[in-house]
């Protein structure tokens, strides 16, 4: 399902329009074609068992596959300069010059060629190569629209995208738009109800969910390996309990444990009868209560990992059962008891753990606290 691999130098590559690599995602494997002196094979980087140079201690992440992925993200951010510059200098095409052609072809409406190339590509899945013709002509078809060519439109219709076999409830709809324009407008999907350019960007993206990732990288993918990355290392992190924006790319993330709060700040006695119920606001202001004894006043719970079920700290406190708890919503670092003993009690970090911020440790963040 890959794409053909590309041999060619990189400064012989077909260029593309920054507008385009910065939207697009693009990609299939290239193999390198290095020439050094007898010290560059010895300074070679390993290889994994397939016999392609990997990265990192590992050897699990592919070195082509790596540099691709950050070309990628470079274009994606707008460094058009440096993302090139890193194709050059390492050799590694972030796509293959078949998927240049394609994408040029795409931007530049040349349908018929882009169809045609489609089917050079080198994909093996037959309902695939169906799916973004459909998408191309569906494309053209509008344009024909826009431009009033009716019969030509029709013609696209009938001769081309009604053969692939393929979404029969569209093709409907596609006839209803030259039955009646006003229709039209009803039909299109929101990438074609926009300028002609940004409508074939809008498309690139569309072809670029269908198409294999070894053919065309997704867009993002680097943001979303680091973003799953980053969402393991919270929920491995047994004592969690900083907000989002806390976590670093610097440092692995690892909250201490005396971050949970654990000492009694304060204990609301007013109510005479068991305490059912209570909660913060959303600002964190206010606290909530309702109890046994009919009142509700603005105003504890062990804590347990919420992912894993196992007991992380007792709060020693309570001499009746605790009904609820409630955590500040914009304060990690306190919490709300009710219990039968007719006590509200407010959680929160001794002195000693307040004064200790940003300690790290071995590689290790430690978030608003030590370990």
């Amino acid at each position: 399902m890959g794409g053909v691999e590309d041999d060619e130098p990189a400064s012989k590559r077909m260029k593309l329009s920054s507008e385009a690599l910065i939207h697009l995602s693009n990609g299939s494997t290239v193999k390198e074609s290095i020439v050094g002196s007898s010290r560059d094979l010895m300074a070679r980087p390993p290889q994994s068992d397939g016999g392609e140079e990997v990265v990192g201690s590992k050897g699990v992440i592919k070195k082509v596959e790596f540099v691709r992925i950050i070309a990628k993200a470079l274009y994606s951010l707008g460094y058009i300069r440096s993302g090139a510059h890193l194709e050059e200098e390492s050799g590694i095409a972030l796509h293959s010059s078949i998927i240049n052609v394609f994408i040029r072809q795409v931007l530049e409406g040349d349908w018929d060629e882009s169809v045609a190339t489609l089917h050079n590509i080198g994909l093996t899945d037959e309902m695939i190569i169906k799916s973004a013709s459909f998408l191309i002509l569906e494309q053209k078809f509008f344009e024909f629209l826009d431009e009033e060519k009716v019969m030509d439109a029709l013609k696209t219709l009938r001769t081309e995208i009604s053969p692939l076999c393929i979404n029969h409830g569209r093709v409907r709809e596609l006839s209803l738009s030259i039955v009646s324009p006003s229709h039209c407008f009803t039909v299109r999907s929101p990438k074609q109800n926009t300028s002609r350019a940004r409508s074939r960007t809008k498309l690139l993206e569309e072809l670029q969910k269908l198409l294999p990732p070894t053919v065309m990288i997704p867009e993002r993918r680097l943001e979303h390996l680091v973003e799953q990355a980053l969402g393991l290392q919270r929920d491995a992190c047994m004592f969690h309990n900083s907000l989002d924006e806390e976590i670093s790319l610097f440092a692995d993330h690892q909250c201490a444990r005396d971050q949970i709060p654990s000492y009694a700040l304060q204990i609301l006695p007013a109510h005479t009868d068991e305490i059912w119920f209570l909660q913060f606001s959303h600002n964190g202001k206010y606290l909530a209560s309702s109890s046994h004894d009919c009142s509700a006043i603005i105003w504890e719970v062990y804590i347990w990992h919420r992912g894993t079920g196992e007991l992380i700290e007792a709060l020693p406190g309570h001499s009746g059962a605790v009904n609820c708890v409630s955590w500040n919503p914009t304060n990690p670092h306190m919490l709300a008891s009710a219990s039968d003993d007719r006590t509200i009690r407010i959680w929160g970090l001794n002195n000693l753990s307040a004064k200790q911020k940003d300690t790290h440790g071995n590689g290790i963040h430690y978030c608003n606290g030590g370990t």
